[in-house]
């Protein structure tokens, strides 16, 4: 573990004098899939590590943007608490700054809130090659807008981040998860009746078949609820949960490319969805083609042409904008050159 924010600067600031683009990369379990390929000199933050500031009773975390989610999550075990976001371990590789970065959040999202509901500020190394402090420790509402938000799901395009604080959250009392025997429709229409009701649903997915249904919180809650729905309670769930999060389980190794759509729980099916997530909101899809998503959109997460573009077209309006963040940024274009677009 180690702080090593001015050889960063003085890698950034490098860069910049000479027009150089870098690629940042920490854990590197990202490289190949989220967003297209970066062809550029690699700068390695994974050394950058370590937690910098924990306060339990506030729920507060703050660390380096190079430390891995195995090492927090280890942490804030320690101390009964957990990351609410639940973000892929991938091996224990993925970092923190790099989940940010993606914007990946696991299978409680909808309930827990994604990583840049969790993010409450961030240091940040812009492309002129000043340190910035983004945010802060504390949840605030107050006019204006948070730019550290903004670097969720950027994919590194607007600048290095160095360090976080994230909100953290207890662990639950109790947990089961419930399975049935469905097909999809008949899955997402149960999830979306079970998760507007007053029960303590933290995980919703249908594969294979299958709906899980993730209770978890107060025992008395978890308890009572399960014998309400019935259902077959599932020995070591933890295991699936944690194989869903991580994009670890069969359906997401087969060869053809992968298409991750977010859309609205009431969004119809079509026939290449083949794995339901987030009760409904998220789906994910093998197929040649971009599916069709009609309210959202959708994103080749891994695999097919990484040289290509992997994400919808934006209109002029959005583009423009695009490009004025960049600017604002990063105005020589040093980080992650076409990373998340072609032309950015």
């Amino acid at each position: 573990m180690a702080d090593l924010t001015q050889n960063l600067l003085d890698a950034v600031s490098e860069a910049h004098e000479r027009s150089n683009p870098i690629y940042l990369r920490a854990g590197g379990t990202k490289a190949n899939s989220v967003g297209r390929d970066c062809n550029a000199h690699v700068l390695d933050i994974s050394g950058h590590s370590g937690v910098i500031d924990y306060e339990p009773g506030e729920l507060v975390l703050r660390a380096r943007a190079g430390t891995t989610l195995a090492e927090l999550t280890e942490l804030l075990a320690g101390e009964g608490q957990m990351l609410p976001f639940e973000p892929p371990a991938f091996g224990g590789k993925a970092t923190l700054g790099g989940t940010l970065a993606c914007n990946l959040s696991g299978p409680g999202r909808p309930w827990f809130g994604s990583v840049r509901d969790a993010t409450m500020g961030l240091g940040l190394i812009n492309g002129r090659a000043e340190h910035l402090a983004l945010g802060g420790k504390v949840m605030k509402n107050v006019a204006g807008y948070d730019a550290s938000r903004l670097q969720a799901g950027a994919l590194g395009c607007l600048g290095l981040i160095t360090d976080m604080a994230v909100k953290v959250l207890p662990l639950p009392e109790a947990s089961v998860t419930l399975r049935y025997e469905v097909d999809a429709q008949q899955a997402l229409a149960t999830m979306c009746e079970r998760a507007a009701a007053p029960r303590p649903l933290t995980g919703a997915c249908w594969l294979d078949g299958q709906l899980y249904l993730r209770l978890a919180g107060a025992s008395s809650a978890v308890q009572a609820t399960a014998a309400q729905w019935g259902g077959e309670q599932l020995d070591n769930a933890g295991a699936f949960w944690a194989d869903l999060r991580d994009m670890a389980l069969p359906f997401f190794s087969a060869s053809s490319p992968l298409w991750r759509l977010s859309t609205s729980a009431t969004e119809a099916l079509t026939p290449d969805v083949g794995l339901i997530d987030w009760a409904g909101q998220q789906r994910w899809a093998h197929s040649q083609a971009a599916p069709q998503v009609q309210a959202g959109h959708a994103v080749m997460f891994a695999g097919g042409d990484r040289s290509a573009e992997v994400r919808g077209e934006l209109d002029p309006v959005q583009q423009r904008l695009q490009h004025k963040l960049k600017q604002a940024f990063d105005p020589g274009n040093i980080f992650n050159p076409g990373r998340l677009y072609s032309w950015m």
